[in-house]
């Protein structure tokens, strides 16, 4: 198949703010990548669409209420050790209809886009549940990956994901730098919006970030909260994917084999509902500068990452289901990765 023929010119691309192609052999190689990932829609839906019935599964056959801690959580030792036995490591979903999984065709996130001023390299604990103590909507994730080469689903790489709590705050950032307190955001340009980036003051906190590995089926499970909003970026969590990583003693990890940067976003309707809820209500800038929506989101990060292409379009926005019977209840997102596993980019920011 074709889609072979980008593996080694893709790994020579950088990840640059917002990646946009800037020569000849960029743009082939984002258009055979384009390409590759759309040749694989019709394997991602199935992919969804099976993972989501097997919560539904679940669901009928005696566990309709919402999960308990030791449903959503387990240790990673205990996971490593279930990889060979299937073992469940998540116990909850809504019940589906059949209606719905056919709506996951274009499901796929492929543009390698920025990670933003916010990643720490190092201190990112191996974990599912990375909302600690932080209030907010309930949110369980459900993140495939595949690989464009072979569109199959692939076990065993390092999700690693981090984002803002619910009134805008990245943990390990509380406070902009005092030169900068009264700062108004850009009025024009890419950066529309934006305000300098808050600096990292505070080397304790964790909150809302955290790694977990694919399971067999290919699949990573996080329990977390429904993110905020800060100004000029639309709603939005990032992700990383590594290949390989070491797993330090203190349950964190390092790598320097990153294969995939992106990020996942969330229907403007949604955000609208949630906007009106606690603590989401209490954001900062509620009042003066409030939400970005999706298609304003600066940087063009969104419109990157919902790039489209002579064979189709990449759809960066999670699906969402109500995991009861109304949304303060909790919901849960699937999307899919589709990620070259062959690629090897820097891990840090590039401005």
């Amino acid at each position: 198949m074709r889609y072979y023929l980008f593996l080694s010119l893709l790994a020579a691309l950088a990840v640059d703010a917002h990646n946009v192609p800037k020569t000849d052999r960029e743009f082939e190689v984002q258009r055979r990548l384009q390409a590759a990932a759309y040749y694989c829609a019709p394997a991602v839906a199935q992919f969804t669409a099976d993972r989501k019935r097997q919560f539904t599964q679940k669901v009928l056959s005696g566990q309709p209420e919402l999960p308990g801690y030791a449903d959503l959580f387990t240790s990673y030792e205990d996971a490593v050790q279930s990889q060979d036995n299937h073992q469940e490591l998540m116990s909850c979903s809504p019940v589906q209809r059949e209606s719905h999984m056919k709506n996951n065709n274009s499901c796929v996130l492929t543009p390698v886009v920025t990670e933003g001023p916010y990643y720490h390299k190092e201190n990112h604990i191996i974990r599912q549940n990375i909302a600690e103590y932080e209030d907010g909507l309930l949110l369980l994730l459900d993140i495939g990956v595949i690989d464009v080469n072979t569109c199959k689903p692939l076990p065993n790489v390092l999700v690693d994901i981090w984002q803002a709590n619910a009134t805008g705050y990245y943990a390990g950032h509380p406070d902009p730098r005092p030169e900068l307190i009264n700062e108004q955001p850009a009025s024009s340009g890419l950066r529309k919006g934006l305000r300098s980036p808050y600096p990292r003051t505070n080397f304790v906190e964790t909150f809302l970030r955290g790694a977990w590995p694919t399971d067999d089926r290919g699949v990573a499970q996080f329990v977390s909260i429904f993110p905020g909003y800060y100004s000029g970026r639309a709603t939005h969590v990032h992700t990383k994917v590594f290949t390989h990583w070491e797993t330090l003693s203190n349950g964190t990890f390092r790598s320097d084999e990153l294969v995939h940067v992106g990020q996942f976003f969330f229907d403007d309707d949604i955000n609208a509902v949630i906007d009106k809820m606690y603590p989401y209500s209490e954001n900062p800038i509620r009042n003066t500068w409030g939400r970005t929506r999706n298609w304003q989101d600066s940087l063009n990060i969104f419109r990157d990452s919902h790039s489209e292409s002579p064979e189709g379009k990449y759809d960066p926005v999670f699906k969402l289901e109500l995991l009861g019977g109304v949304i303060r209840q909790g919901l849960v997102g699937y999307i899919t990765m589709g990620i070259n596993a062959s690629a090897t980019y820097d891990n840090y920011w590039k401005s």
